[in-house]
């Protein structure tokens, strides 16, 4: 009986070895399969989260392709940290009396008049770079201009790059239209062209040479800029930083032409507006209109 009792409790202690180690097993399994899972799972969201940044970096990427390709209308705002241009011969030295030129693109908008209000109030001269699209309404903007004794320029009647940038002549007829219109509604027959996105901007597959030979055919000047206010961004910068951004800017160069713009929603650029006047002044520039007399700043300064 002993032997058979021994042999009993030897079987239940193999079975209770056997038990464990399959619940050993089974655990170890189940941990691992746990693990894997939530390392997976954790990729997966590192990867959709990554695609996401990839994403939001894209819509601010614009490629020439996609510009020609895809896109109807577009702003500036991939641009406006793009082109500094350095010039040596415009780089400021002491004792010069830096020249500031305030120009607005994309207008008139429903902020033309308080542009020009604040400009009146500081007795401050600008250049608004206009277009023609979309605004037939702001025929009392384009003559008030002109009116109050600022510039006013062509910057493409559609502002879109894909037609406009797309044959000599879709840039011709665009020309013409917005040309035409600021003479209809000011008497004006403006010299005086910003292309959009600047000169530099490689959109199209026509070379800008060929707009630029265009213009100086018509004897029309273009200006680009040396300055950026960064209210074309997707960045939501405050007036303080708008004006910050051209400040720092402006003291490299004995000419500076700032870039702003006048659309409806840069309630910001509004806002800095008289600071930046008054920043200006205590620092002893002349803020002026530009004239045929003004420093020529292109981004493109050679026939391609």
């Amino acid at each position: 009986m002993e032997g058979s009792n021994e042999g009993l409790e030897r079987q239940r202690a193999k079975r209770k070895r056997v038990a464990r180690m399959k619940k050993f097993i089974v655990t170890t399994v189940l941990a691992f399969m746990l693990i894997t899972i939530t390392v997976m799972g954790f990729l997966v969201y590192e990867v959709f989260s990554l695609q996401r940044q990839i994403n939001a970096l894209s819509k601010q990427i614009y490629t020439a392709t996609d510009v020609a390709d895809n896109v109807e209308m577009i702003d500036d705002s991939y641009l406006d940290g793009v082109y500094k241009v350095e010039d040596i011969d415009n780089e400021a030295q002491e004792g010069d009396i830096p020249k500031v030129y305030l120009t607005f693109d994309d207008g008139p908008s429903d902020n033309t008049d308080a542009i020009l209000d604040i400009l009146d109030d500081y007795n401050v001269k600008a250049t608004f770079f206009v277009v023609g699209d979309g605004k037939e309404d702001y025929a009392e903007q384009y003559k008030r201009i002109v009116d109050e004794g600022h510039t006013i320029g062509m910057h493409s009647y559609s502002h879109a790059y894909k037609d406009i940038y797309s044959s000599e002549e879709a840039f011709i007829t665009d020309y013409n239209k917005i040309h035409e219109m600021i003479l209809d509604y000011t008497g004006v027959d403006s010299k005086l062209y910003r292309f959009p996105g600047g000169s530099s901007t490689n959109v199209g597959k026509v070379g800008k040479s060929v707009f630029i030979n265009y213009l100086n055919e018509q004897g029309v000047q273009y200006y680009d800029w040396n300055v950026v206010s960064g209210d074309a961004t997707s960045q939501a910068y405050t007036s303080e930083q708008l004006i910050d951004n051209v400040m720092t800017d402006v003291v490299k160069y004995k000419t500076s032409v700032v870039l702003l713009h006048d659309a409806s929603d840069k309630g910001a650029t509004v806002e800095a507006l008289p600071g930046l006047i008054e920043a200006l002044q205590a620092q002893g520039a002349m803020i002026l209109p530009i004239t045929d007399e003004t420093t020529v700043i292109h981004h493109v300064n050679v026939v391609q």
